[in-house]
């Protein structure tokens, strides 16, 4: 999404309404508040407030402090075009080109199984996604504090890799819980060497990544990312379960929708900013559009469950009820058909509940309010990245907030 720049740091949500949205007041969650406090410095999401909203929501208005001198604002009108706004692939290549040889030196063992199974998502064709977002943010936030240049640091460039090394490791545990055979149109870990050795491997990954971290020797950038581990572990816990009620349950999605997908991006964000900044309030915008991203990622994910086939996905479609899950479409469905409910509550087990959730889905504006959803994610991670200083690197994680929602796989 792009507009004028002279726009974008007064960029604000008035009257923007939608009817039959549902009871659910999930987009509280667009404000600009950060996450509380937890324990120990680390960070909570704030989730969505369930008092109901009779079917209608207007959006407040926003108008965050700009960041940078307002005689800067002059030279800012040409750069924020849809002619001129970066793509974020191109720009980030460099950064990413020998990303998956550095993860391979920090996975190198000796031996040759070992290595043959943590190798074998680090083939190079993934989209690298996170490490993408994390670079693209690294080099805005290197130009936005002035820093004397905008490479990367060490650091920075050791978190993308981090990022993509914890998230892999994700993956390989989650295909050994979800029983899955097939993941970026191959088979699995799990399925090639078993259920073991893909746990293994994911354990193997994940010490490797902590000790990267290690030698990044920032503390806080430790305990950042640590968090994104016991997020991961909490939100698959939140996955296993539910909620009867309905306004919790959506509450529960999107809180498990962030611990499982948007707290990586979110935090290794947040580290980048860190190594190079040291206002809070940076940080935050940093933390914040990784979020609001991150969210809007997985709820197109959800929507294409239903939307795209199976060999476009990489993996089979109607996976997440299959393994009892009800996602964004399916809970956005439930308030037109009421028989929803009881699948859901046992989690699509019956005889003929996945066929039949699929067709009321279907039948429903299930995941046209889901996308919906997802693009008021994505407008607020463009409200917060605008307020950093113009550079090619901030338009092109603007023009990726399109991305995410155009995606078809």
């Amino acid at each position: 999404m792009a507009v004028p720049w002279r726009h974008c740091w007064r960029w604000s949500i008035t009257n923007c309404t939608k009817t039959r949205l549902s009871n659910y007041a999930v987009f509280s969650t667009l404000s600009s508040r950060g996450p509380g406090p937890i324990a120990g410095g680390a960070q909570q999401e704030v989730l969505p407030s369930t008092h109901p909203v009779n079917f209608k929501y207007t959006f407040p208005r926003h108008k965050p402090r700009q960041l940078w001198p307002a005689s800067q604002l002059r030279c800012c009108k040409k750069i924020h075009s849809d002619t001129k706004l970066k793509d974020p692939f191109s720009l980030a290549q460099k950064d990413l080109a020998h990303l998956y040889d550095d993860i391979k030196k920090e996975l190198y063992v000796s031996g040759a199984e070992l290595r043959s199974l943590c190798d074998y998502y680090f083939d190079g064709k993934g989209k690298a996604f996170r490490p993408m977002i994390v670079v693209l943010m690294a080099r805005a936030l290197n130009i936005h504090s002035n820093s004397k240049g905008t490479d990367l640091l060490p650091g920075q460039r050791s978190v993308a890799m981090i990022a993509e090394m914890i998230h892999t490791a994700s993956l390989v545990h989650d295909d050994v819980i979800d029983g899955s055979d097939q993941r970026r149109g191959k088979n699995t870990i799990n399925d090639m060497w078993g259920e073991r050795k893909a746990i293994l491997a994911g354990d193997f990954i994940l010490s490797a990544a902590s000790m990267a971290l290690a030698r990044i020797g920032n503390t806080t950038v430790v305990s950042v990312l640590s968090q994104v581990i016991e997020d991961l572990v909490r939100g698959e816990f939140m996955q296993m379960g539910s909620k009867e009620n309905e306004n919790e349950r959506f509450k529960h999605y999107l809180d498990k929708t962030f611990k499982k997908t948007a707290s990586l991006i979110a935090n290794s964000c947040r580290a980048v900013s860190i190594l190079v900044n040291s206002d809070p309030e940076v940080h935050e915008i940093a933390f914040q559009y990784g979020k609001n991203v991150g969210i809007a990622f997985q709820l197109v994910d959800d929507v294409l469950d239903f939307t795209a086939c199976a060999a476009h996905l990489g993996k089979p479609s109607a996976a997440d009820l299959k393994l009892g899950l009800a996602t964004g479409p399916v809970l956005f469905a439930c308030q037109q058909f009421p028989e929803l409910h009881s699948m859901i509550m046992r989690r699509f087990s019956s005889q003929g509940d996945v066929e039949r959730a699929w067709q009321y889905v279907l039948e429903s504006d299930g995941v046209e309010q889901t996308s919906y959803l997802a693009r008021h994610y994505c407008d607020e991670a463009v409200r917060q990245v605008s307020r950093l200083r113009p550079s090619p690197e901030r338009d092109a994680l603007i023009r990726l907030t399109e991305m995410v929602l155009t995606r078809d796989k």
